[in-house]
């Protein structure tokens, strides 16, 4: 079967930019104190929980695997682009990191203590996002904790040029209530929320546990 044209497309823009990405994202991420707190939080859950490992899955250049590391987690990242991991290699060489999807995760079931989305499923379309979602919980153990973060609104953005290269994505703007219902219907119950005004967007993060199967 051909592979969706989003991945293609998401994996080649990625592939492009992953350089010029990968310097930027560290500098915001030093200078983003809410979304570390929400970082130690899920770190901390999953920690008091029972532990297990902790999936960075969109990870890019890996500077949040590391600081999941630093956490005290058992951490390891994923990400579409050949070019993100290698750097993400490079940059921790002591830290796991693979290339994958988020759609088709080369895990076992119920093998994560814990799994981070930070802002990557920015390009999953809405509709397939149902597949994503249930990978995540078909990945995670009973009780196991999500973090997801993403940008807010109702918007399909087709940029043509970000970090200073041509790309060929599209990105997609999500309600958090949307995301909510979506998340539920997967088998989640979302138990903290943040929301955020950003440079561009308003931004969310949603901190979600896994049900345990009813006796």
């Amino acid at each position: 079967m051909p592979e969706p044209s989003h991945l293609t497309a998401t994996r080649s823009s990625y592939d492009t930019v992953a350089d010029s990405y990968a310097e930027r994202v560290k500098l915001l991420f030093a200078k983003d104190p809410m979304g570390r707190a929400m970082l130690g939080a899920f770190a901390e859950v999953v920690r008091t929980g029972g532990g297990g490992p902790v999936a960075d899955v969109g990870c890019g250049p890996g500077h949040v695997t590391a600081h999941l590391n630093a956490l005290g987690v058992s951490a390891f990242g994923v990400d579409l682009s050949p070019r993100m991991v290698d750097i993400a290699r490079s940059s921790y060489p002591e830290l796991r990191f693979e290339v994958g999807s988020m759609t088709a995760l080369d895990l076992a079931d119920g093998e994560l203590g814990g799994l981070v989305a930070w802002w990557s499923i920015l390009h999953t379309p809405p509709e397939v996002l149902p597949v994503v979602f249930a990978e995540f919980h078909r990945t995670l153990a009973p009780g196991g904790q999500l973090l997801l973060g993403f940008r807010v609104g109702d918007e399909r953005l087709s940029p043509e040029h970000a970090y200073g290269h041509p790309v060929s994505y599209d990105a997609y703007l999500l309600r958090p209530d949307r995301i909510t219902e979506l998340l539920s219907r997967a088998g989640f119950t979302v138990t903290a929320q943040l929301l955020l005004q950003g440079e561009k967007w308003p931004q969310a993060c949603l901190l979600a546990r896994k049900d345990a199967p009813v006796p």
